[in-house]
């Protein structure tokens, strides 16, 4: 949901004060405006407290950088919906930690977002490039200045052979929550054969009975990998609870990932018949 612009207004001016579990505006704004911005808050499961001492907003988690990521981006993940979640700054760190993302590493982060995880990247020295279907948060990639080359468009639309980065050496996402398998099996297509992947999923994924979810886990078991449930407030701070878990999937020359290596020892499918 995108914040209303008054809201926004109110919201990034530098008189409101968001620090800890409370956003608390201490100077006056026109009653609709406040309305509104107490519509939006609401949504993002913060209450009124009107007590003397506290007089704000107050959260059931620390709102503080969730409301950076999310005021970046000009817009929220409200109660009502299952959108767009920022991963938050716990999980970033524990996401980067398993993928084992060290300076000159070169990383794909294929959801972007409005940086959660290229900006950690970045920082431990990490050679990210970042893809973002929102034209707005492609903008705000390219603002922060974090990414060596940032892609507005579809994820599932980019050809790996045809990228500039031949294998990554590790590729690192919170994908949609909606066909987020999809997300995983094209980027391993872009990963080098001895690549790691790490991504969060829905914990569907652990027991969904089709055919596609089976073979994936068979596929995750026999090169070693793992799929561990994430607790389950691992997005309380993005105002969710949906339940995910964290897939960490490691490539080796010779096995069965589709990565960007094993898509180049298959024929061309020009080659396959004779020039005419």
């Amino acid at each position: 949901m995108q914040f209303p612009p008054e809201v926004l207004r109110v919201l990034t001016d530098p008189r409101t004060i968001i620090r800890d579990d409370k956003v608390a505006v201490p100077f006056e704004i026109d009653r609709p405006v406040y309305e509104q911005m107490n519509k939006v808050l609401k949504e993002m499961s913060g209450r009124w407290d009107g007590r003397k001492a506290v007089r704000a907003h107050v959260f059931p988690y620390r709102i503080e950088e969730h409301m950076r990521q999310c005021l970046a981006a000009g817009e929220y993940p409200s109660r009502y919906e299952q959108g767009w979640f920022p991963t938050p700054p716990n999980l970033v760190m524990q996401i980067c930690d398993l993928a084992g993302i060290n300076a000159g590493t070169t990383v794909l982060e294929p959801s972007a977002g409005s940086g959660a995880m290229t900006s950690e990247i970045a920082r431990r020295g990490g050679i990210v490039d970042g893809v973002e279907l929102d034209a707005r948060r492609a903008e705000i990639l390219r603002e922060q200045g974090d990414c060596r080359r940032v892609v507005h468009g579809d994820f599932l639309g980019l050809d790996p052979l045809d990228y500039a980065e031949e294998g990554f050496d590790r590729i690192v996402m919170n994908p949609p929550f909606a066909g987020g398998l999809d997300h995983i099996q094209h980027a391993l297509g872009f990963m080098g054969d001895d690549g790691i992947l790490v991504s969060v999923m829905s914990n569907g994924l652990m027991w969904w009975s089709d055919k596609a979810a089976v073979e994936f886990r068979e596929l995750v078991e026999e090169v070693g990998g793992e799929i561990e449930a994430l607790p389950e407030d691992a997005f309380a701070v993005c105002g969710t609870n949906v339940r995910t878990c964290l897939l960490f999937l490691p490539g080796y020359a010779g096995s069965r990932l589709r990565t960007y290596d094993w898509l180049m020892r298959q024929p061309r499918q020009l080659d396959l018949f004779p020039a005419a």
